[in-house]
């Protein structure tokens, strides 16, 4: 990450100011198309052509090209280590198990079901990383809240909120994190130590504004219908295997390895079990992996690379504040949450995140602060959300864009403010 803002050469084929503008321009275009998706296109089909071009052109110059993805390779391996990881635990009966204990425990009141969403929804996101949240837990609360005759509004809503807010905890909950830890200088359990109390406040300050803002629609009476379904079994080699991979984690961390390894042990362990019992095939396993996905992100980060090299990074320079004490670290995470719904969060902390790292690992994990807890605020805001809205529709479930804005509205400060203030707290107390 360090020298992630070299100056462009001297040498390329574009001048500044149209170097500029195509790269602005570009990157417009490819956030344009991952939030609309026309005709159904995957976010590579234009991101692909758009890196292409940014280097054809000499907008960003070969060696950062080759930079950026040394950089990215490693994170993008790991996010594909833990897609297949989540997709085979799905596979096992994980989330069919997840569904079955919270309708068991909710009891048919749609307030203990929010309850229940809100811990499965964290404890997911936290370990298998917000993308198990959306796609895989998301269908399991749409059933259970049919299976409940609750109005199923809160629950799925806490799903998106979560999938951003609760990705705070450890270094492998969310792309973003992954962006920064190696930025931040910190290991695997100090990242973690230092997190764990803004989580829990944001978490927390989360639920309050979700019990008062649905209201209504959790105290409306739910209308179950006869479950005649045998609950599943426990998938007792998903959980130890999960188990152990995040054991994994702090295990590597202490050794100085990278975590994905572990990531990658778990999900072979997950992925061969599938083959030899042939519930799956090697394209089955390369599918889970989202190569497509994968490759969305690499072209991104080069298209970002491109405009922060050629004039973002300087102006943001000038507006981020130095330093690490509770102002600075509450003006960063502003800019951050700011910038995530502009730009969306994966485009924000790549320009972020080197420009914080100067000033400690205080302001990167600030920075993680508003780029994750910040995308509730709006449709645009992180990838997770985007993925939320689709499967919503999938569900004939519409979504009001008014509502969900007044909710962020209200959820982003509430969270953002107080986890800022738990971060310095930490810092005090555990130091960077």
């Amino acid at each position: 990450m360090n020298g992630h803002h070299d100056r462009v050469p001297e040498d390329r084929t574009l001048n500044a100011p149209l170097a500029e503008t195509l790269s602005v321009a570009l990157l417009v275009v490819v956030l344009g198309c991952a939030v609309i998706r026309p005709f159904d296109w995957p976010e590579a089909v234009v991101a692909v052509p758009a890196a292409a071009l940014v280097i054809v052109t000499g907008a960003i110059s070969w060696d950062h090209v080759v930079a950026e993805a040394a950089h990215l390779g490693p994170v993008i391996g790991f996010l594909a280590a833990v897609l297949v990881l989540a997709r085979f635990c799905d596979d096992e009966g994980l989330f069919r198990a997840c569904g079955a204990w919270m309708a068991r425990w909710a009891a048919d009141r749609p307030g203990r079901l929010l309850t229940a969403v809100f811990g499965l929804a964290s404890a997911i996101t936290a370990v298998l990383s917000l993308d198990a949240t959306i796609v895989l837990l998301t269908p399991v609360v749409f059933a259970t809240a049919a299976r409940m005759g609750a109005r199923p509004k809160p629950h799925v809503y806490a799903c998106t909120h979560l999938s951003n807010t609760a990705s705070l905890l450890l270094p492998v909950s969310n792309l973003t994190n992954l962006l920064a830890f190696s930025a931040s200088g910190l290991s695997f359990t100090r990242f973690a130590a230092l997190m764990v109390l803004p989580w829990l406040v944001a978490i927390g300050a989360e639920y309050v504004v979700f019990r008062r803002f649905f209201a209504r629609d959790l105290g409306a009476a739910a209308l179950p219908t006869p479950d005649v379904d045998e609950p599943p079994a426990m998938p007792l080699f998903a959980l130890v295997t999960v188990g152990c991979t995040l054991a994994g984690f702090v295990v590597a961390s202490a050794f100085g390895i990278d975590p994905a390894w572990s990531a990658a042990a778990g999900a072979l362990v997950l992925a061969t079990r599938a083959l030899v019992r042939r519930r799956a095939t090697p394209l089955t396993v390369v599918r889970a992996g989202a190569p497509a996905f994968l490759a969305f992100v690499l072209a991104l980060g080069i298209v970002v690379r491109a405009v922060v090299d050629n004039g973002l990074a300087d102006a943001l320079g000038r507006l981020l504040p130095d330093g690490s004490g509770l102002l600075a670290l509450l003006g960063i995470a502003a800019l951050a949450a700011v910038l995530a719904n502009l730009i969306n969060n994966l485009p924000a902390v790549l320009v972020l995140i080197p420009l914080a790292a100067g000033s400690g690992s205080g302001a990167v994990l600030a920075v993680l602060l508003g780029v994750n807890i910040g995308p509730n605020l709006t449709y645009a805001g992180s990838l997770a959300t985007l993925l939320w809205r689709r499967i919503v529709h999938q569900h004939e479930h519409g979504v009001d864009l008014k509502e969900f804005t007044r909710l962020g509205l209200i959820a982003v400060p509430a969270a953002l403010i107080p986890a800022v203030l738990a971060l310095w707290l930490s810092l005090q107390v555990i130091g960077g």
